[in-house]
């Protein structure tokens, strides 16, 4: 019991940790992800037809039997910043370590867009992001991460109006969680 307690306590420490060390992103941060994202062939599709997309430059991740993650971003409708958004995400399961990275939600249409930015929003459980590495293809979703080197890549459509994508920024997680983000919105 008291090994619980104290990986508990040493979870709740992490995850504080990556909470209070996100801060709000400079407008370099938001252009220079956007054109990460765009530099991926897979996504130029969605950057000419989404009707808008949310973006996320810095998303941090952690965790050690109990995990988190936390993130700010802003919400474009075609090309015009529309609000601000913030994610955030609760896990448990077996998963220790901690990562950063990026991540791009395109809306398909209006339908998709005022939904997302009716204030507060969640990602069911057939969610999943389609992550972008440099040298390897990765699958993630919302029961955990999977990847694999090779030539095949990853393809994300529109799932419920919504497509995602992530790129890894830095770190090292290992997990095997159930997790789900949340999302808030804020018109500018």
């Amino acid at each position: 019991m008291k090994k619980f307690i104290s990986a508990i306590s040493i979870a709740t420490c992490f995850i504080a940790s990556i909470f209070a060390t996100q801060v709000a992103a400079s407008d370099d941060s938001y252009s220079e992800a956007i054109a990460n994202f765009k530099q991926a062939s897979d996504t130029h599709k969605f950057f000419n037809n989404a009707y808008g997309y949310a973006i996320f430059p810095t998303i941090g991740k952690g965790g050690f039997g109990i995990g988190a993650a936390y993130g700010k971003g802003r919400v474009y409708k075609g090309n015009s910043y529309k609000g601000d958004t913030s994610l955030s995400q609760l896990s448990l399961g077996f998963q220790i370590g901690g990562q950063a990275y990026s991540e791009i939600i395109f809306f398909k249409d209006a339908k998709a867009y005022n939904e997302f930015t009716s204030g507060s929003f969640e990602f069911g459980a057939q969610a999943s992001a389609v992550a972008i590495t440099i040298g390897a293809n990765a699958q993630a979703g919302t029961t955990g991460n999977s990847s694999s080197a090779g030539k095949a890549a990853a393809k994300a459509a529109y799932i419920n109006g919504m497509a995602v994508y992530t790129l890894a920024k830095g770190g090292l997680m290992f997990e095997a969680a159930l997790a789900g983000q949340s999302f808030t919105f804020e018109e500018k």
